[in-house]
């Protein structure tokens, strides 16, 4: 199965590029309502990794009293990430992207020149999983409705 199938992309998805500030990261992740987001070189387009909201208040802590209007003099790249999201390329097979997912909310999915194409969620593989299970059950006869 081809995974593109899946791919939500770039153009649909909320990210932030190297150049924002902590402040438009905290304004992105509160207007999406996400745990974490894409982080991308603006220049060129490369994944470079993910940002979470405990990486954002792990630095706000340690910057002790810091307001909404500082929040703007720091660049989204002084934040240190504790963990990012590990990327595949488009042409990974399918059990390499159910492996990665298992253990990450969303799969980066970049191009040959590492440029940043989209996401995979692992929602969306559970779903297009479970569908297949039930299809299958039914086919085999294995399943009781009602």
């Amino acid at each position: 199965m081809n995974i593109l199938f899946f791919l939500k992309p770039k153009s649909e998805v909320a990210h932030l590029y190297d150049t924002d500030t902590l402040r438009g990261a905290l304004e992105k992740l509160e207007k999406h309502r996400y745990a974490a987001i894409p982080l991308i070189g603006k220049k060129d387009g490369r994944y470079i990794g993910t940002v979470t909201e405990g990486d954002l208040l792990w630095f706000i802590k340690e910057k002790e009293n810091l307001s909404l209007k500082e929040a703007e003099k720091y660049q989204i790249t002084e934040v240190r990430r504790h963990r990012d999201n590990e990327p595949v390329e488009v042409d990974v097979d399918m059990e390499h992207l159910i492996s990665t997912a298992m253990n990450q909310n969303f799969v980066p999915v970049i191009d040959d020149d590492k440029r940043f194409i989209g996401i995979i969620t692992r929602k969306d593989i559970i779903d297009y999983l479970s569908k297949k299970l039930v299809k299958l059950q039914l086919e085999a006869g294995g399943m009781q409705l009602g």
